[in-house]
């Protein structure tokens, strides 16, 4: 852990316990040097993913203190069955100690100090406290859990001397189970992944984020592509699984002694699979084969051509190409989705590449960036007459809902050609246009979804595909806060809320569960759990992938609006932070990554972030900007 570690402990770390001395390799180089002078590395002085990292044992003599931090920078080596870290602990330690049952993620690394409180007074023994500040646990199933702001972690490491062929040593008899990684560590060591799985009841894909090993596992040895799809077969985690299923039967499992799956050079996968999946039928396996498609679609930069599943004995189950799965895929949209606003005078438009001119600008029209035309929407929201604050565009762009100016009402009306503006039964008390009708949200099943602000009775409210009596959907863990921002997911399972509590407006993600009869299910929102855990006030929050939020918002103590990409589970995507843009309120993003990110400033107007590109304003007078969605 090098850099990680020893932070405010006042010495530096003994050469004898770095990792890598003279054993980094990287990979794709095509020789190594014979000759030189050799330095030892210390690993996370760079979150380099292509680095492998090896550890080295416990020197002759080496003192108590050596011994833990040697075995605490082996934890982060590649050593297959971390077999050198095992040499620092006694051999009954040794066979005890179970690695993979989960890793524990330190923001500065662990900090042993020494305690001999309780230690015998002839020296034979020697304890040592390790603390530090937790970021997160990743369990046994690979599921990542973001730690509390206020969680700390301390936990023992005890020593003994015990013979060995060279005399009395010291080693570790008693220590945490798992792993204990720094967060550079962990960020090097580990990549997130979205497996994938059927939404209850349908045939749409929801992704699962977990994190695997960018190289081989050293307890299974598996390669990455391999560790995937075994991510896969193991089913859902916990949080994810009471709405989701696997199309693979219970107990598949790749077929014995499978360590390196690879792609071939039309990028096709075959996985050979145990027994429990021999007899499968042509539909059923087809899913099974989607599900590997769309996780392995995460590894490799171009595209996966083919998954094809074999039996145990070699036979072909199925073969899937990666366009008959688009039938599964989780975000059924246009490939081309339209930027929406609503423009000065409450009206809706959209804006489009191209050379503005003006058969193509529609009167109203305001844009300053050449790159960008707009147009106002046809049907009742592109005309002046009902003024709209904040708007939601269904996902087939056929429809949209508008909350007018005042946030007591909401409307629905067709934006592809003219047609009635309904009024929908969703109606606020509140007497004040802050504490109204948040903006709306469609999910993947065309229903609609709006939070109440009223401070007498806030509410999340639902509508059957976008019309009817409304919904009051309960969210389980609220206690008492409000609901700011709803935005639903496109497969319709997990929702992002802003919540307010205590003068902190926090994001959390929920999932959401429907029982009863599937045409008119009783729907809740369960297990909230922290969507950016590192941020204690968030302005403005987006989809921005299967398992992936843009998020605006400020850190405990921090002066400056941070915008950053993050993942589902509370853990920071690989994306990282965005170019920052002037007091951001509104933020939207399309599932497409190549799509330009586009908020609205308040000093800037209608801004757009083309990927590889800076802000640039290209609407002056305008607010509420939106994908569908």
């Amino acid at each position: 852990m090098g850099a990680d570690r020893g932070r405010g402990r006042g010495r530096r770390l003994r050469s004898a316990a770095l990792l890598g001395c003279g054993g980094v390799l990287v990979a794709g180089c095509a020789s190594m040097p014979d000759s030189g002078d050799v330095h030892a590395v210390q690993a996370s002085q760079r979150a380099d993913s292509q680095v492998q990292v090896y550890a080295v044992p416990p020197r002759e003599g080496a003192a108590a203190d050596e011994i833990v931090d040697g075995f605490l920078e082996a934890m982060t080596s590649d050593d297959p069955q971390f077999a050198t870290a095992r040499k620092y602990l006694t051999p009954q330690a040794a066979r005890t100690w179970k690695p993979d049952l989960a890793t524990t993620v330190l923001a500065d690394g662990p900090n042993p100090q020494p305690n001999r409180t309780n230690d015998k007074g002839d020296s034979s023994s020697f304890t040592f406290t390790v603390t530090g500040k937790p970021v997160a646990v990743v369990d046994k199933q690979h599921a990542y859990q973001p730690a509390g702001p206020k969680s700390a972690y301390n936990e023992t490491i005890h020593l003994v001397r015990q013979n060995t062929p060279s005399g009395k040593e010291w080693r570790i008899d008693a220590l945490p189970e798992g792993l204990l990684l720094g967060q550079s560590d962990f960020q090097r060591i580990y990549r997130s992944v979205n497996k994938y799985y059927f939404a209850s009841g349908q045939d749409r894909l929801v992704a699962d984020p977990v994190y695997v090993r960018q190289r081989n596992d050293p307890e299974t040895q598996m390669n990455l592509v391999t560790q995937t799809v075994m991510a896969v077969l193991e089913g859902p985690t916990n949080w994810l699984r009471p709405v989701v299923g696997s199309r693979f039967p219970s107990g598949t499992a790749l077929k014995e002694g499978t360590k390196s799956l690879s792609f071939d050079d039309r990028n096709a996968l075959k996985v050979p699979l145990s027994e429990r999946a021999s007899n499968v039928g042509g539909s059923q396996c087809r899913k099974m084969a989607a599900q590997l498609l769309f996780t392995l679609r995460d590894l490799t930069a171009t595209r996966v051509g083919q998954v094809e599943l074999d039996r145990a004995n070699g036979s072909q189950l199925c073969v899937l190409g990666g366009d008959q799965a688009e039938g599964y895929a989780p975000d059924r949209i246009s490939p081309k989705p339209g930027q929406y606003f609503v423009d000065e005078q409450g009206r809706l438009a959209r804006m489009r590449a191209g050379a503005r001119d003006s058969a193509e600008s529609a009167e109203g029209a305001d844009s300053t960036d050449g790159d960008v035309v707009t147009e106002l929407v046809p049907g009742p929201f592109g005309r002046t007459g009902q003024q709209l604050r904040t708007v939601a565009v269904e996902r087939d762009e056929r429809r949209a809902a508008g909350v007018t100016a005042d946030g007591r009402s909401m409307y629905v009306a067709p934006i592809v050609s003219d047609g009635e503006l309904v009024k929908t039964l969703v109606t606020s008390q509140s007497k004040d246009p802050k504490d109204g009708l948040s903006a709306p949200s469609w999910d993947g099943r065309n229903d609609l979804w709006v939070a109440d602000r009223d401070p007498g009775h806030s509410r999340l409210l639902r509508l059957d595909h976008g019309g009817g009596q409304p919904q009051e959907v309960d969210v389980a863990g609220l206690n008492g806060a409000r609901i700011e921002q709803v935005r639903m997911s496109a497969d319709g399972v997990r929702i992002a809320l802003l919540v307010n509590e205590g003068g902190h407006t926090t994001l959390r993600i929920g999932r959401v569960e429907r029982i009863g009869d599937p045409e008119h299910p009783q729907v809740s929102v369960v297990e909230l759990r922290p969507g950016a855990p590192q941020m204690e006030d968030v302005t403005a929050v987006s989809w921005a992938g299967r398992s992936r939020l843009v998020v605006v918002g400020k850190e405990s103590g921090g002066l400056q609006q941070q915008l950053r990409y993050m993942q589902t589970d509370g853990s920071l995507s690989a994306a990282g932070n965005l170019p920052g843009a002037n007091r951001v309120t509104e933020i939207a993003a399309a599932d497409d990554e190549r799509l330009p990110l586009v908020a609205h400033s308040r000093e800037d107007g209608i801004v757009r972030l083309p990927p590889g590109a800076n802000w640039k304003t290209a609407v002056k007078k305008g607010s509420s900007p939106v994908y569908p969605g």
